[in-house]
């Protein structure tokens, strides 16, 4: 494109679809994220092995208001299905 030429498409862009959350900034759920990427590895990237800790991983990040809280069903945990995610984390150290 040359100066003065015309003028390049505007992009427009759009918030995700269920809205953006906070990094985990202070680690506060850094030690679930740990044991979920551990087993993911040991277990061959299968998450459906590790999605126990992937649960718990998503209720510590709730209970600490790094994410809205959710139905387990929207967060595909089909077999979970209740009002809203009241799973406590375990404390990290």
């Amino acid at each position: 494109m040359s100066f003065g030429g015309p003028a390049p498409p505007l992009i427009r862009t759009t918030p995700p679809d269920r809205g953006s959350f906070p990094l985990d900034h202070d680690g506060e759920c850094k030690s679930v994220m740990a044991r979920y990427l551990e087993c993911l590895r040991t277990k061959n990237g299968s998450n459906k092995k590790c999605k126990h800790i992937s649960k718990e991983y998503l209720g510590c990040r709730m209970e600490r208001r790094l994410m809205d809280r959710d139905d387990w069903k929207n967060l595909g945990f089909q077999d979970e299905v209740g009002d809203t995610a009241k799973t406590k984390p375990k404390k990290d150290t």
